[in-house]
């Protein structure tokens, strides 16, 4: 089976480098044009199943880019974006003035960090797994998933198929509408055929980074 896991488009508070986490920001013009790129990308890809976040900004990702074949669409809460708790709404400045070692320590050892009143990356692994192993679940060896959900969740979910440890979060990127290509007989023997692909919409060495999940 072929997974096509995407990251959903830009939204306001991703352009601001606000930490959105579980709050329900959705799409700006810009992650909708993102999100109309990908749907030109994928338009003569043949998708079997698809499966979002329900935050809108990952479903309504997943709309644009299915198209006519957004009735196919189901939604499983285990890719919602990681809980940031008390940080959410809040710049990375204002985080380091109000809670500056933890911020610190989200940055140098990310898998050692509960956010206040939120998860941690393993709570989120802890969920996004299942969801991963139920939306593939009696697909055939020829059949493609489309997954669209967050930044946060994409990562850890690579950093298991890669056999990468949680600290090792921030080793690569998941720009908006990104596409991770994975090819496997089963969830426990994917492998990564095409990491952070953007090319839908940025050049080959464009910038592709938000400053927060």
């Amino acid at each position: 089976m072929r997974i096509i896991l995407a990251r959903h488009g830009e939204t306001p508070w991703n352009a601001e480098g606000r930490y959105q986490g579980q709050e329900d920001i959705p799409l700006s013009p810009v992650g909708e044009g993102q999100a109309a790129a990908l749907a030109q990308r994928l338009r003569h890809v043949p998708i079997a199943r698809a499966v979002a976040s329900p935050l809108s900004r990952a479903r309504r990702t997943a709309e644009i880019a299915l198209g006519d074949r957004a009735w196919m669409l189901a939604t499983d809460a285990g890719l919602a974006e990681i809980a940031h708790g008390t940080w959410e709404g809040l710049l990375a400045h204002e985080i380091r003035e109000r809670d500056a070692e933890r911020m610190r320590a989200w940055r140098e050892a990310p898998h050692e960090v509960l956010m206040p009143g939120g998860e941690s990356l393993q709570h989120v692994l802890d969920r996004a797994w299942p969801a991963l192993a139920r939306a593939t679940q009696g697909l055939g060896e020829a059949d493609t998933l489309l997954l669209v959900a967050h930044d946060a969740v994409n990562r850890v979910l690579l950093c298991r198929i890669l056999g990468l440890p949680l600290a090792r979060l921030w080793s690569f990127r998941q720009a908006p509408t990104t596409i991770n290509l994975l090819e496997g007989p089963d969830v426990d023997a994917l492998e990564v055929v095409r990491l952070n692909d953007c090319s839908h919409h940025t050049p080959f060495f464009g910038e592709a980074v938000h400053r927060a999940l």
